[in-house]
C-alpha cells in the first residue's frame, strides 16, 4: 500500500503484512446474510395507514338496511367505500436482525482481502492550512489521485469534524467512521482511503476482523 501526497505522488510504502490478519475462505452467503440484516435494520418502520375504526367519519348509519333497492351498509368508514379505511394495512413496526460476531468478521475479512487484492486501499498525507474546512482542497487531492470520478470511502476519525465537512458534500464520497465500518458501504466504494495521521486507527479497525 501507498502514501500519497496532497500532489498525487508517493511519499513511501506501507506493508499491511504486519496487521497478521489471516485470509478466511470467502463466503458469499454470510455477505447475503449481512446487507439482508443492515437492510431490515435501516428501516424506520413507520408506515402506516387507517383502519376503518380509525377513520373521522359520523357512526350513522347512511340509510335503512330494507327497502331503499341499494346494498346494506352500516357505516361511511367502510373500506369498499370511497375514503374508507383500509383492510390489512400495514403498521408501525419495528424488525430487528442479528448477525453473530464471527460471522460479521468473515464478511469483514472477506471485503478487506478483496479490497486489497486489487489495490485499491491508499493511505493520504492530507492537512488542512489554517484547520478549516476546504472542500476545494478535498476534491483537488481525489483528482490528483485520479478518484474524483470513482466511487470512494474515506476513513475518518469520528473527532475529525474539519476533515468531514470538507468531503462530505463530494457527491462520490462516502465517508466512515472506524468505529462503525459496514458491510454495505464498504462495498459501495471502489477505493478505500485513510489519512496517515489515521494510520493506528485503521490498523486498529482491521485487526478485529481476523
Amino acid at each position: 500500500m501507498q502514501v500519497y501526497g496532497i500532489d498525487g505522488k508517493v511519499q513511501e510504502k506501507l506493508d499491511l503484512a504486519e496487521l497478521d490478519l489471516n485470509r478466511r475462505e470467502l463466503s458469499p452467503r454470510a455477505y447475503s446474510c449481512a446487507v439482508k440484516v443492515l437492510r431490515q435494520n435501516w428501516r424506520q418502520g413507520t408506515v402506516s395507514c387507517k383502519g376503518r375504526g380509525e377513520i373521522s367519519f359520523s357512526g350513522k348509519k347512511p340509510w335503512k338496511q330494507k327497502g331503499t333497492g341499494r346494498a346494506r351498509v352500516g357505516t361511511k368508514s367502510s373500506p369498499l367505500w370511497r375514503k374508507g379505511g383500509v383492510t390489512f394495512g400495514p403498521q408501525p413496526r419495528v424488525r430487528l436482525l442479528k448477525l453473530p460476531k464471527n460471522q460479521r468478521a468473515l464478511v469483514f475479512n472477506n471485503i478487506f482481502h478483496l479490497t486489497k487484492d486489487s489495490q485499491n486501499i491508499s493511505c493520504l498525507d492530507f492537512v488542512l492550512e489554517n484547520k478549516k474546512p476546504n472542500v476545494k482542497s478535498a476534491f483537488g487531492v481525489l483528482k490528483a489521485l485520479g478518484l474524483e470520478k470513482k466511487r470512494v470511502v474515506l476513513f475518518l476519525n469520528p473527532f475529525d469534524l474539519t476533515t468531514m465537512l470538507s468531503f462530505r458534500n463530494l457527491p462520490n464520497v462516502k465517508l466512515l467512521s472506524f468505529d462503525e465500518p459496514n458491510a454495505y458501504d464498504l462495498t459501495f466504494g471502489e477505493h478505500w482511503v485513510f489519512l496517515k495521521q489515521d494510520l493506528d486507527l485503521f490498523k486498529k479497525m482491521v485487526s478485529r476482523w481476523n
